[in-house]
């Protein structure tokens, strides 16, 4: 069982939690996720199945957006409602305008510390286990773009919102830095992951609806083949294939950097990047006949 398959996630859950739901379901060990989601937030979780798992590399760069809730009137230890308040509590209601005004400002690539309470390393521990003993985690800040802020409403202290931000960008690191900047405190109380990606909440299963579709014979796989649609598929005589998926050089006319090469059945069998000229190399090999990657 090959492809990949798009979880919507529930809320209070890990992610690790629902791969191994997943791999639980399906019988399958080569299991996956492109993508952490907090527990508190819901939503996309692209899962890798299978051999598939061997393209994760090409979705490291993937943009990803959300919906949330944005609490004013205090902090906390997490950036979420699940964390200990930082910060005394404060009545706190911004204006539109003052928060259309916010989110302009944070529009484009800016530095953004990442939550103590985060998977990040320090010295090869993740922060979230040092913060949890109490020791004080100061993450290194990293270049992230917001590409999309949009205000959805207003309502008291809660403010609802919709982003389009680059991998690695912390909601929750957003949400704590507006309540820095309007001087009240604020964490985020809630998140959606509508889309990581090309992979959209339209295409969602939750965990129920994996497992009734897996009793109907029909798990809700992506193909090898439908994946990594902009590398251009090339199809291959078997010779060329042959070769390819046994890491030799193949002969292709694209002019693409990287392209998907297909055995004569149409099946993936390697993905593969320029080398010079018409000459690609597969630096991942799908063929389940070769052990290359």
């Amino acid at each position: 069982m090959d492809g990949a398959i798009v979880l919507d996630k529930p809320a209070g859950i890990t992610s690790h939690s629902a791969v191994l739901a997943a791999r639980r379901l399906l019988s399958e060990s080569r299991i996956g996720h492109l993508g952490t989601l907090d527990p508190m937030a819901s939503g996309v979780l692209v899962l890798l199945v299978g051999r598939a798992t061997r393209l994760a590399r090409f979705y490291r760069d993937r943009e990803k957006t959300y919906e949330g809730t944005i609490r004013f009137g205090f902090s906390t230890t997490t950036y979420d409602g699940d964390g200990t308040p930082t910060s005394l509590e404060q009545l706190f209601h911004p204006e539109e305008s003052a928060i259309r005004s916010l989110f302009q400002e944070f529009l484009g690539t800016h530095l953004q510390e990442p939550p103590p309470f985060s998977a990040k390393k320090v010295s090869g521990v993740p922060s979230y286990r040092l913060a949890r003993k109490g020791k004080a985690v100061r993450l290194a800040a990293v270049p992230v773009v917001i590409r999309e802020l949009e205000l959805l409403a207003v309502e008291g202290p809660l403010v609802r919102f919709r982003a389009r931000v680059s991998a690695g960008t912390y909601i929750r690191s957003l949400a704590h830095e507006f309540g820095q900047r309007m001087g009240s405190g604020a964490h985020l109380a809630q998140l959606r992951r509508t889309a990581a990606g090309e992979f959209a909440e339209s295409s969602a299963v939750s965990l129920d609806q994996l497992e009734d579709q897996i009793r109907q014979g029909a798990p809700p796989l992506i193909p090898l083949e439908s994946l990594l649609a902009e590398f251009p598929a090339i199809p291959l005589a078997p010779a060329a294939a042959a070769r390819a998926t046994h890491g030799h050089d193949v002969e292709v006319e694209c002019n693409a950097e990287r392209v998907r090469l297909l055995d004569e059945s149409g099946h993936l069998a390697a993905i593969a990047e320029r080398v010079a000229g018409y000459r690609f190399h597969p630096v991942v090999v799908v063929n389940s006949g070769s052990g290359a990657d």
